[in-house]
């Protein structure tokens, strides 16, 4: 491996980590593997997107990943992409070509549902696809347990009237999590035994044409629940970081922007037995340290 893909943006220190005295944190520090926005087609550059070279940038991070004790590793959507004009069964085929390349990872992997990865495909088309270690196939939002942590996917992708993503049948602006589905998280929520850490693709942090539409009930439930440390998102290109009564919102720069190696981004998150997260990013990917208030 190139050396350079190990060297690190220096760490930005922040506090206000709201530490949760009822829940035990995990007895040892838990490792995974984050990547986000990847958008892999074999499609013309546009728009400063290199989705031809989001297998070779996969690749360097996957192969990074295998060499840390990871507990596992995950993408936080837009995981493929399409050309224009779209053509299904092409569509499939780089669905298939960069789940291949993230199946080489030897651990468990799971995914989000970004909105592109509906571009020309239906939900179900993708979820077959793919894998979600020991999830069920039908199931685009989950949650698994590891290591004294709860880990919730969150799936935005549904219009305001309820209705799933399908074949490019929606508008990117209208992202929404369903009353179904936020019923379903407060269960989860408030069933946990254990601190909880939330992937969504579309961002909860704010307002606006990338932010679920819905976002500030989604947050109130994360809030009142009094067991969600982190919220993992994409979507947002640029990344970014945002501290709201407690809960830290962290956005991973997408890994299809901008060509060859140095351009890319993938980041290694610890969740230590203290209460702080680290996120150690890698190439174009910021590093973070949040300490307990």
């Amino acid at each position: 491996m190139n050396r350079r893909q190990f060297i690190k943006t220096g760490i930005i220190l922040i506090s206000g980590l709201t530490l949760l005295p009822s829940f035990r944190l995990p007895k040892k520090t838990l490792k995974f593997g984050w990547v986000t926005d990847i958008h892999y087609a074999d499609a013309d550059i546009k728009w400063g997107r290199y989705f031809r070279e989001s297998t070779d940038k996969l690749q360097e991070a996957i192969d990074l990943f295998n060499t840390k004790e990871l507990d596992f590793i995950i993408e936080t959507g837009d995981f493929k992409d399409q050309t224009t004009p779209p053509v299904e069964e092409n569509t499939l085929v780089y669905l298939r070509k960069i789940e291949a390349v993230f199946a080489k990872y030897k651990g468990p992997r799971y995914h989000v549902l970004g909105n592109h990865d509906m571009d020309s495909l239906s939900k179900s088309q993708f979820l077959n696809e793919i894998e979600n270690t020991d999830i069920e196939k039908d199931k685009s939002f989950y949650y698994f347990d590891k290591n004294d942590m709860r880990f919730v996917v969150l799936d935005a992708c549904y219009t305001k009237r309820g209705k799933d993503y399908d074949h490019h049948n929606y508008s990117w602006k209208d992202a929404n999590i369903p009353k179904h589905q936020l019923l379903w998280l407060t269960d989860v929520l408030q069933s946990s035994p254990y601190p909880v850490v939330v992937f969504v693709h579309q961002l909860l942090d704010g307002k606006g044409d990338l932010y679920v539409n819905n976002s500030s009930k989604v947050r109130k439930i994360l809030e009142n629940s009094g067991n969600v440390l982190a919220v993992f998102q994409g979507h947002k290109h640029e990344g970014d970081l945002q501290l709201i009564n407690g809960i830290v919102y962290f956005t991973l720069k997408a890994m299809v922007e901008g060509s060859g190696e140095q351009n890319s981004s993938y980041s290694i998150v610890s969740v230590e037995p203290s209460g702080t997260i680290k996120v150690e990013g890698y190439r174009k990917a910021e590093s973070y340290e949040l300490n307990k208030s």
